[in-house]
This record gives C-alpha cells, sequence and structure tokens, in this order.
C-alpha cells in the first residue's frame, strides 16, 4: 500500500507541471505519439472497466464487477538516444466476483479492494523509418489487500515488442511470460500473454483501435481471447493534452469454468512532466 501512495503522490506533483510547450503541435500529432507504445511523453491512464461474467459455474452469468486501473507511462530517455519505459498497473476491484468456497445457494461473493500490481518494464526505441521495438521484463507483485484479489506470488518473466509507426496508423505486438517465482499462494503460474495492436488515426485527435490482450494460462491449459474495439480523441485543454477513449471486449474464450464475458471501459490519460526522470 505504501507503494500505491508514493506513486499516486509523485504522479499528483508531476501533473502540477507540463515537460513542454505543446501549442505547436496539432491534436493529430499528439494523437500519433500518444499511439505509439514507445510514445516520448508520459502520462496518466485512468482506465474504468466494467465486466459481466460467464461459465460453466451456477449464477455465473449473473455476476459483474467494476474495475479501476491507474496505468501510468513512465519514459527515462538514456545517453544513447533509447529509453527505459516503466509502466505499472494498479487496480483497484470494486464488488468483483470470487469463489466464496462454502455450502451457500451461490458459490460467489464479491470483494472490493486493491489487486495485485504489475509493472512492466522494457527498454527501447522508436526509429527514423517508424519500426518500433523494445525489450525487457515483468512482473507481478502480490499486493493484493484481500486473499481473494489476488494469486499471493511474486512472477517475473521476459517481455518483447515490435512495430511500426506511419502517419496514420501503428501496429504490433506485445508478448510476454510470467512465471511464480516466490510467495505462499496455492496455485503455481505459467502464464502467457500476447497483446496484438492496430491503431487507424484518421487526423483531427481521432483514433480507432483494437487491442486484444489475449492470455494462455499453462497450469490451466486454456486461452483467455477477447475481440475488442476502441474509439479515443485527443484534445488540449489548458495547454495540456489529454487523451479519452472508450473501448469494448467480448470474450469468445475462456481459460477456466467462470470468467469475463463482456467488457466496457472508459479511458482518461493526461500528458505530464515526469518528476522522476528530471530528479534522476
Amino acid at each position: 500500500m505504501s507503494r500505491l501512495i508514493a506513486l499516486l503522490s509523485i504522479s499528483l506533483v508531476s501533473f502540477s507541471a507540463l515537460a513542454a510547450d505543446y501549442e505547436g503541435k496539432s491534436n493529430a500529432e499528439l494523437a500519433r505519439e500518444l499511439a505509439n507504445p514507445n510514445t516520448p511523453l508520459t502520462s496518466l491512464k485512468f482506465k474504468t472497466q466494467y465486466r459481466t461474467y460467464t461459465g460453466s459455474l451456477d449464477h455465473a452469468s449473473e455476476q459483474s464487477g467494476t474495475t479501476i486501473m491507474f496505468q501510468p507511462t513512465l519514459p527515462f530517455p538514456m545517453a544513447n538516444d533509447n529509453t527505459l519505459y516503466v509502466r505499472p498497473a494498479l487496480p483497484l476491484l470494486i464488488s468483483s466476483p470470487t469463489l466464496s468456497g462454502n455450502d451457500s445457494e451461490s458459490p460467489f461473493s464479491s470483494e472490493t479492494g486493491f489487486g495485485d500490481i504489475t509493472i512492466d518494464l522494457q527498454y527501447g526505441d522508436t526509429e527514423e523509418n517508424g519500426f518500433l521495438w523494445s525489450y525487457g521484463a515483468t512482473s507481478t507483485l502480490p499486493t493484493a489487500t484481500e486473499d481473494k484479489l489476488g494469486a499471493d506470488k511474486w512472477t517475473l518473466g521476459p517481455g518483447l515488442q515490435l512495430g511500426k509507426v506511419s502517419d496514420s496508423y501503428v501496429a504490433g505486438g506485445f508478448f510476454n511470460h510470467q512465471w511464480s517465482v516466490a510467495g505462499s499462494g496455492e496455485k503455481d503460474i505459467s502464464l502467457s500473454t500476447l497483446q496484438l495492436f492496430g491503431v487507424y488515426l484518421p487526423g483531427g485527435g481521432w483514433s480507432v483501435a483494437t487491442s486484444p490482450i489475449m492470455t494462455y494460462d499453462h497450469e490451466v491449459g486454456g486461452a483467455t481471447i477477447p475481440v475488442n474495439f476502441a474509439v479515443g480523441k485527443t484534445v488540449k485543454l489548458n495547454g495540456r493534452p489529454w487523451k479519452f477513449a472508450v473501448e469494448v471486449n467480448y470474450y469468445v474464450d475462456q481459460a477456466d469454468s467462470f470468467g469475463p464475458d463482456w467488457m466496457i471501459g472508459i479511458n482518461v490519460a493526461p500528458v505530464v512532466q515526469n518528476m522522476l526522470a528530471e530528479w534522476l
């Protein structure tokens, strides 16, 4: 919890100033920079996601829950013109359905609290020809405030990203795999994740995108596969760039007997100054 408070405090300080004068950049140029996962811009993304669920368990289709995700993108320029990207993800789970483990009429109960924090570290660049690349590591920390909201495992594994940026589109993919390396949770973790991304930029700060996050659970032996669609708009408010987006997921396959069915999300991401990069 102390890590969460510290990161939020730094983010609020960062929000008070801009890293540069954006008056010379159009909304279309800013939208293209924010669509690039290797963007030099620092942003604080807040994602509100409402999910419905399905599965073979009794009352599975009656379950729903909300996740509020704080997911900043913090680029740290290196001396060789490449960049270290730090992307933590801090989830707050509201009325999240969990298995109750008792003999009640419904096998589900609901929990509210913070979940496990995931941190993605990537080192890379976007070349002059538009080719983007990065490699690094992804780790999950057992920070959940309620036992059923996290796996109680430390995980670690490699990550690789490749893609292409042009004036009208951004496309590519990001792959990582995580293994559990410590922790007292009952279940071991061996999870592969593939995020494909394609963004069309019609101009005026608009973006039309698909970015499904597909996972394969090697312990269970099953995949979770969503179909994703998103529409976004980048604007400047009082000189500060903001990106607003709505997205929808429909899950066509599940790794387990209970999982998400639909997700509707609203994303808000102001661009801020990376105070940590200046201090370092």
